[in-house]
């Protein structure tokens, strides 16, 4: 429950301590008094927008703090555990707004972003402002209303989560379906490519390899010419040659050993014979695998030409070619795997549409119970709102299977009959202005009874009833308060006489301001103020002796 509101520079307030309790407490006071400020306060507490506006004139910013007892909310107690935001059984919410516009959020004395504190509030109030029977004017607030009077929403929500996966694998499954049959066209072509290469089978090097043997061959009898000569030079035989003049020259030296400053010259004249000797070898090896063959080469020649052919066809330079053929092979694997994944894909979207359908249903037999259990006690609190004649009806009509969406398989609509032998229509359509307020007001006090919420907030929800329809009302808010805290706000005597607490709301100007004040009445100050309720401008002792006997007759009800 909501112990405790301060504010602080908000609005036209300068300074306010309030302590709220359990049961039924009415707010009231004259009009442009400034009742509404504390909800809007509240509101910000609770994630409402926030603007500079909101801080009170001469003052740098404003400071609301809202404390709350959510030992008996588990629901509210497992949200604050899970955001390691929880304090015994305390929950602080705090909202700060500085004159530049610049707002921030605190749960339990911790920084947290507005949507937290939104969610958090879900928990712990329910406000039922003056327009909700505007609301009652769309349909979707009808299915809202339905899904909250039988605690459905935790399965709506489930439902609408099931059908957003479901369509979102269907849209998945339509874009690869509709890219099919540009695959099939790719797959025969690859596949054709494919084997074209695998018929060649290109290997890495090979161009190169061919090339240097090509041109080897090519060339084979200018090679074998030049190396015989160069053979001729280097080795051992008749004539003069490279050796032979070696070796002369190492006896020419060998005569002047005894001088070691030519020493060096012996080593460098040694190594040379033995490098001219390596450098015969090398090329008598190379010589023995030159040869003249034109089978060869003419095989040679037609591989580097299929090899450039095939090339020039895929546009890739000669030599990437294996690269080339292992890339089309990735590729086909890849959309051979893609048909696998798209009938596991059509697999998931059938599963996945069981499953929406599954949720969906039990959503549709669980509001077909709560529309009838809705329909006739609303019926109920209409007929004590003044409405004998009314007969309310929660209309579930099914879409058609192709227009089936995230909130089930039916639309929801509340319809009503004011007079007997007539139609009932929806609401908009027969309903006068006062009508629909208490239309909205038996609904929201039904809603309200089933509300997991502990604090429930109504907001001038009396508006354009009076008289005995009035002390119906206060009844029902003096009913519900038995059960939860009812903070009630309102210009109906007999509504406010039904409180068990009676906070009054006040201006007084000082130092050319004006500040808003609220105080808790006690018992003759509550027979005043229902008094003045009652009378206009001049309270007579009439109207007190009538105000004593409405306060003494809500205790005995």
């Amino acid at each position: 429950m909501l112990n405790q509101i301060t504010i602080r520079d908000y609005a036209i307030v300068d300074e306010l301590d309030l302590e709220l309790q359990n049961g039924m407490t009415v707010v009231s006071g004259e009009t442009g008094a400034g009742k509404s400020i504390m909800l809007d306060a509240l509101g910000l507490t609770l994630g409402d927008r926030a603007d500079s506006g909101a801080v009170r004139n001469g003052a740098e910013r404003a400071e609301i703090t809202a404390s709350f007892d959510v030992s008996n909310i588990p629901e509210a107690s497992e949200w604050l555990q899970q955001q390691e935001l929880d304090q015994d059984g305390d929950c602080i919410l705090r909202r700060v707004i500085t004159r530049e516009g610049r707002s921030r959020c605190y749960i339990n004395n911790r920084p947290s972003p507005i949507g937290a504190v939104r969610e958090l509030s879900e928990h712990l109030i329910d406000i039922h402002g003056q327009h909700e029977h505007q609301r009652l004017l769309k349909k979707e607030h009808h299915r809202l209303l339905l899904d909250q009077y039988e605690g459905a929403t935790s399965l709506a929500s489930k439902t609408q989560r099931a059908f957003n996966e479901w369509r979102k694998l269907d849209k998945r499954l339509r874009q690869l379906t509709e890219q099919n049959d540009e695959q099939v066209a790719r797959v025969q072509l690859l596949s054709y490519q494919i084997e074209e290469l695998d018929q060649l089978a290109p290997y890495e090097g090979e161009v190169k390899a061919l090339e240097q043997e090509q041109k080897q061959l090519a060339n084979a009898a200018d090679i074998l010419h030049s190396g015989h000569q160069l053979m001729a030079l280097t080795s051992d035989g008749d004539g003069e040659h490279c050796l032979s003049l070696l070796n002369h020259s190492l006896q020419l030296l060998s005569n002047m050993s005894e001088h070691s400053s030519v020493q060096q010259v012996n080593e460098l004249l040694n190594s040379a014979h033995i490098q001219i000797e390596e450098a015969a070898n090398e090329m008598r090896h190379y010589l023995d695998s030159v040869e003249i063959n034109p089978e060869r080469q003419l095989e040679v020649e037609e591989r580097l030409s299929s090899l450039y052919e095939i090339a020039r066809k895929h546009k890739v330079m000669p030599e990437e070619l294996p690269a080339f053929h292992q890339q089309l092979a990735d590729e086909l694997a890849g959309l051979q795997h893609s048909d696998e994944a798209l009938e596991q894909l059509e697999q998931d979207v059938t599963q996945q549409h069981q499953r929406f359908m599954k949720e969906a249903e039990k959503l549709s037999n669980t509001r077909a119970k709560a529309a009838r259990k809705l329909s006739k006690a609303v019926d109920e609190q209409l007929h004590n709102l003044g409405m004998l004649a009314a007969n309310f009806s929660v209309q579930l009509s099914a879409y058609p299977a192709d227009q089936i969406s995230a909130q089930g398989l039916e639309e929801v609509e509340f319809l009503i009959a004011t007079n007997k032998g007539q139609q009932a229509r929806p609401l908009g359509k027969i309903a006068s202005g006062g009508e629909l307020s208490r239309i909205s007001l038996a609904i929201q006090v039904i809603t309200a009874q089933t509300s997991s919420t502990p604090t429930l907030i109504f907001d001038e929800v009396d508006v354009g009833i009076g008289g005995a329809i009035a002390e119906v009302v206060g009844r029902l808010m003096r009913q519900l308060g038995e059960q939860a805290q009812i903070l009630c706000v309102t210009h109906q005597p007999q509504v406010a006489s039904q409180g068990h607490q009676h906070l009054f709301v006040s201006k007084k100007a000082r130092k050319q301001q004006t500040f808003t004040r609220i105080n808790r009445l006690r018992s003759d100050e509550r027979v005043q103020e229902v008094a003045r309720m009652l009378g206009g401008i001049d309270i007579t002792e009439r109207s007190i002796e009538h105000a004593r006997e409405m306060l003494g007759g809500a205790t005995t009800h």
